[in-house]
């Protein structure tokens, strides 16, 4: 028999419909998944036999061929295990459903005893399904703080397949979950551990702060170190305005699909902070490896990306800056897939003076002319050239 169960893939933060198709035939048992899956995907026939199996359900040895299409699009992880396993019921005639299948999008990964594992990206799969008119949407429990955040849309939670089988042939009645309102998560005061407000001295730096704040600027801190650059830095998104609904809900996305997103929020709420270390990698920095995932200029998306000590980190590294900073994007390239991230962050770096961080201070520097010229070189000028403040700071008196 044959079955079809609508799904949901991604593409960067963009969801597209997958349909899966599954075949049960007589003959040597098989099971085969095609339409370009990838590892995940194909592994996907261990968790769902034994899923199956596990549920108290009959597994008939046959030849099943699953195809995901379109076929032409890579598929990648395991939210196709528990449409695969509904589709699987169905073809054997397991799952006489009294709801219809196909006015829902089902996504799950699936356990060996059956239970539904949380998956990624189930924010930008919930905007894109809505977008495409559909209504009923199944998700694993443990996203239900994350889709309630969508409204206009039907979103049923559950914990084992057996809940979903269940639902389906009218034995189970469950409601949607709840919607929550974005807005009155968005106002909540002391979001930031550390507050602008708390910051003694320095009214220079304060205020070039401010004003980069209250611009959008691009600003490198210089001074020696224990002057607080670090600190100012982490104060900073205090003061930047509170995000909108709008904000929120495009930077989430980027955090569901990265798997950073807290389920037990379900939303960011504040503005990211993002603060790489200097051996980072130029893919840990924009984005890239298996999946094309987001890196850290998108994860700083309506944020701030913080480089401490900015001449410590490889030159390679930082100019591949320049383009996310100039188009507010970044575009991600390989053999198989192209992938574009937003990337509308604001910039702040410090550096120390020299080397041996001292000059200008009240400490004797102890670098050669030569030796600051090489440090100070490792910037380039075309870099520096898109921030737009530069602050001297010098250390704090305790008095």
């Amino acid at each position: 028999m044959l079955s079809r169960i609508n799904s949901f893939g991604l593409n960067g933060v963009k969801g597209y419909k997958v349909v899966v198709e599954i075949h049960a035939s007589n003959g040597m048992p098989r099971f085969d998944i095609v339409g370009l899956p990838d590892t995940s995907v194909k592994e996907s026939k261990e968790r769902v036999t034994s899923a199956i199996k596990n549920s108290a359900f009959d597994f008939a040895p046959k030849k099943y061929t699953i195809n995901l299409a379109p076929a032409d699009i890579k598929k990648e992880g395991p939210m196709y295990d528990l449409p695969i396993a509904l589709g699987i019921l169905s073809a054997l005639g397991q799952l006489r459903e009294k709801i219809d299948l196909s006015d829902f999008i089902i996504i799950g990964e699936l356990s060996l005893n059956g239970e539904i594992r949380q998956v990624k990206g189930i924010l930008p799969i919930i905007i894109a399904a809505r977008s495409e008119g559909i209504k009923n949407i199944i998700v694993p429990s443990a996203n239900a703080n994350e889709a309630s955040f969508v409204d206009g849309v039907s979103v049923f939670a559950f914990k084992h397949l057996n809940e979903v089988v269940e639902f389906f042939k009218g034995n189970l009645l469950l409601c949607p979950i709840e919607q929550k309102d974005i807005a009155s998560h968005l106002t909540l005061e002391d979001k930031y551990k550390e507050d602008f407000k708390f910051v003694k001295g320095q009214y220079l730096a304060k205020r070039a702060m401010e004003v980069a704040a209250a611009g959008s600027h691009n600003i490198i801190l210089i001074g020696p170190p224990g002057g607080g650059k670090t600190m100012l830095a982490k104060c900073l998104p205090s003061i930047l305005p509170d995000l909108t609904v709008s904000e929120s809900l495009e930077t989430t996305k980027i955090h569901s699909i990265a798997g950073t997103l807290d389920e037990n929020i379900g939303i960011i709420t504040s503005r990211p902070f993002r603060t790489p270390h200097h051996t980072s990698s130029r893919f840990a920095l924009t984005g890239g490896g298996l999946g094309a995932k987001p890196g850290e200029v998108s994860l700083a998306h309506n944020g701030v990306l913080f480089l401490d000590e900015m001449p410590e980190y490889p030159r390679s590294v930082l100019e591949i800056l320049r383009q996310p900073i100039e188009d507010n994007k970044i575009t991600i390239s390989r053999a198989a897939i192209s992938v574009e991230y937003p990337a509308n962050f604001m910039l702040v770096a410090s550096m120390n003076p020299c080397p041996c961080g001292n000059k200008g201070s009240k400490i004797d520097c102890v670098c050669t002319p030569a030796m600051v010229q090489k440090y100070l070189s490792r910037l380039s000028g075309p870099l520096l050239d898109r921030i737009d403040l530069h602050i001297e700071v010098d250390n704090v008196s305790y008095g």
